[in-house]
């Protein structure tokens, strides 16, 4: 397989938040502020995709109901009213234009109907096309312990490997539950760990039982971080899903087509030198707000 460039991320941000109702009754939980390690107060969604673009990438697919095209595009692509642009800071103003410069780089993706993660990443195969992309959580944000981003290692590792990448962090036995969970060999230096087998929210038990990693403390597993690389093989195993009706607790779900995937293809986990801030829960979003502008890069 020839390597692609990867030029295209997808950020999923149709859902409806109703973890963190009722506020998200009357804002997307996309558009919640957070407060960068330079004091601005920016929307989640601004920070995913600079994240992105400072990365490398140049088209950036956001995936939204169509009743929400109006709302992020006005984040994106249009300027403030001059009332409020003539009251903004020098350095406001300057950055106002920026975020048109980014809108450029936007294209929104829609889901008209929320049938689950897999069936929103589904919703990009005409955009995406038969390219590797980048696949990044609506509703985390991401800090790297390195001077290279969190993205921007998936992306150099891709380079390496040639196939799928899941970025992956350690994880306490009592949280696996929330998250996917990943078992596999690792290569010769210990960095990358060839996966065998990727599971949705598994029991403590089932994690003890297969999906221990060598050399890894006992009741200490590997979660997925919410950094994907995947190749596009990825939309024909979503289409045989949804085709035959496949559905997890009512919904269409991304982490079996990603187990097939690595069965057919081969898979690389990588863990990120970084931290991954989730804002898709009050607890965990109230953690990100006293978190995130104080971790150092």
């Amino acid at each position: 397989m020839l390597k692609s460039k990867i030029t295209k991320a997808v950020i999923p941000a149709a859902g409806f938040g109703t973890r963190l109702f009722p506020a998200t009754k009357v804002v997307k939980k996309e558009l919640f502020p957070i407060i960068d390690q330079d004091g601005k107060a920016k929307p989640v969604i601004l920070a995913i995709v600079e994240e992105a673009v400072n990365a490398g990438i140049s088209e950036v697919g956001i995936v939204v109901q169509p009743d929400d095209i109006e709302i992020f595009a006005e984040l994106f692509q249009s300027p403030p009213k001059p009332e409020l642009l003539a009251k903004l800071s020098p350095e406001n103003q300057k950055y106002s234009q920026y975020l048109q410069e980014l809108g450029n780089k936007i294209t929104f993706l829609k889901q008209t109907e929320q049938e689950g993660y897999g069936h929103a990443v589904f919703c990009a195969k005409d955009w995406v096309g038969n390219e590797p992309f980048l696949l990044m959580l609506g509703d985390h944000v991401y800090k790297s312990d390195i001077e290279i981003s969190c993205t921007k290692q998936i992306l150099d590792i891709y380079e390496q490997v040639n196939h799928s990448v899941i970025g992956l962090t350690t994880m306490p036995s009592e949280i696996i539950y929330k998250a996917g969970c990943v078992t596999g060999v690792w290569n010769e230096d210990q960095s990358l760990l060839s996966l065998t087998k990727i599971c949705e929210k598994p029991s403590v038990e089932y994690a003890r039982e297969n999906l221990r990693v060598a050399w890894m403390r006992e009741d200490e597993f590997l979660g997925v971080f919410g950094l994907y690389l995947l190749t596009p093989q990825i939309f024909d195993l979503l289409a045989e899903t949804i085709n035959q009706n496949l559905r997890h607790k009512g919904e269409f779900q991304l982490t079996t087509c990603l187990e097939q995937l690595r069965q057919k293809e081969g898979m690389t986990g990588y863990i990120v030198k970084g931290k991954c801030f989730d804002t898709g829960m009050p607890d965990a979003y109230l953690q990100t707000m006293i978190d995130f502008r104080s971790v150092s890069s």
